[in-house]
């Protein structure tokens, strides 16, 4: 999918893909190992995403939106609820039971969450802001999540400046992590 184009362009494209990787789990009966990749897939990508948006989308809902502070309080809710559950999951086979209940609680939280925003915050945030911060806030985003955590962190910062100085440690960690053990890897 192709990512590039302003803030809202940019997120929504990362939904399509993370919608994509949770269709694949579903495609799979209970139990099946690639549910497990597909999975960590999704919990890469979601963290990257988190990551991003907790450091430039909900300051700028915040400082262009009215009423901004409530709605980014509310995402940033969200988001530390589905960072718990991905955690729990992070441990878990695709034959446990546990990985069932976990990636079903999820898929339903995320699936809510994509569409909050983009039914209501992005539209907002786009009448508030002015196209040209949309699309500088879109190359931040992108740029943030080439060093942004691929692994939860429940405990960590979610709001700037703390985020954006440890973020970038926590993913290069991740990414060792992840390259060691082929976690995250296609086929």
């Amino acid at each position: 999918m192709g990512h590039g184009g302003n803030v809202i362009d940019e997120l929504t494209t990362d939904h399509r893909e993370v919608e994509e990787l949770f269709g694949r789990i579903e495609a799979l009966p209970p139990g099946h190992k690639d549910r497990k990749r597909y999975a960590d897939q999704a919990t890469i990508e979601l963290v990257r995403h988190s990551v991003a948006e907790e450091a430039y989308l909900y300051p700028a809902v915040r400082e262009h939106v009215p009423g901004g502070a409530a709605l980014a309080d509310k995402e940033l809710e969200d988001h530390a609820g589905a960072e718990q559950i991905m955690k729990d999951l992070e441990g878990r086979a695709a034959d446990d039971a546990e990985f069932d209940r976990l990636i079903g609680k999820l898929m339903s939280e995320i699936r809510e969450h994509v569409a909050d925003e983009e039914g209501n915050l992005f539209p907002r945030l786009r009448e508030a802001c002015p196209a040209d911060a949309l699309d500088q806030l879109g190359d931040k985003v992108r740029q943030a999540k080439k060093t942004a955590p691929t692994r939860p962190h429940p405990s960590a910062p979610d709001k700037p400046p703390m985020n954006k100085l440890l973020a970038p440690g926590a993913g290069m960690v991740d990414r060792v992590r992840d390259a060691l053990s082929g976690r995250g890897k296609s086929g």
